[in-house]
């Protein structure tokens, strides 16, 4: 129990902060609710339409080109952590990677997802 003391500590601590500074807002802050006050914020622009509304699909292809290439990013750091315990055959299997992810990117490019601008009719 000896080395769990500081933790308890830092975690009371942690929690007696937070507590006071809620009830020291709620005490000293403002209380004059105003409708301007109780609006939603979205980014300083007015809230306009329904919150439910369908976002386009290039938005989910977006956001999946980003999760595979943020997962290339992950399978690329052990490669370089170990290349030189890899030798050459690693350096090619690297670079094998890399050319199917390019040939990849240069698929999606041309499809056009990663195109955001009007189409022009």
């Amino acid at each position: 129990m000896h080395g769990w003391v500081p933790i308890l500590i830092m975690i009371g601590l942690g929690a007696g902060f937070g507590a006071f500074n809620i009830a020291l807002s709620y005490l000293v802050g403002p209380k004059k609710p105003s409708p301007e006050k109780l609006a939603p914020y979205e980014c300083g622009m007015p809230p306009v339409g329904d919150a439910r509304e369908r976002h386009p699909v290039k938005f989910y292809l977006v956001a999946m080109i980003f999760l595979l290439f943020d997962i290339e990013v992950a399978f690329l750091y052990p490669f370089a952590m170990a290349l030189r315990e890899l030798g050459w055959p690693g350096f090619v299997q690297i670079i094998l990677f890399f050319m199917i992810l390019t040939t990849g990117y240069i698929y999606v490019w041309r499809k056009g997802v990663l195109d955001w601008g009007h189409d022009e009719a």
